[in-house]
Parts: structure tokens; C-alpha cells; sequence
């Protein structure tokens, strides 16, 4: 019983990494919205570099996912 809810509470703190992901979508798409704002002739420029933050930013969301799995069911 003690190590169910031990297993529970790691999985449930790992997923604290999904809510740090979501804020930094938010920043990463909010300086995407204010440079275009400021300067619509670098717009396929900075599309690039937007993918790629967002491609960061949301690893470390499957990361914290990843972790929680791994917690419940491979221990």
C-alpha cells in the first residue's frame, strides 16, 4: 500500500515538467506573435526558428510524461 502511493505521488510531482512546457509554448508563441508584429518581412525567417523552439519546449513535456510511465508501470 505504501509503495502504491509512493508510485502515485512521483508519478503525479514528475508531471510538474507538462505545466513548465505549457508556459514556455505560451512565451515561445507570444515572441513569435510580437517580432512578426514589429517586423513582417522576417516572418519565414523567424517561422523557422519558431519550430524549433516549439519542438524544444515540447520534449521536455514527453520527458516529464515519459518519467511518470515509467514510475507507474516499469517499477
Amino acid at each position: 500500500m505504501l509503495v502504491t502511493a509512493a508510485k502515485l505521488l512521483g508519478a503525479g510531482f514528475s508531471t510538474v515538467g507538462v505545466l513548465g512546457a505549457g508556459i514556455g509554448i505560451g512565451v515561445v508563441f507570444g515572441s513569435y506573435l510580437i517580432s512578426i508584429s514589429r517586423n513582417p518581412n522576417m516572418k519565414s525567417e523567424l517561422f523557422s526558428t519558431l519550430i524549433l523552439g516549439f519542438a524544444l519546449v515540447e520534449a521536455t513535456a514527453l520527458f516529464a510524461l515519459l518519467m511518470a510511465f515509467l514510475i507507474l508501470f516499469a517499477f
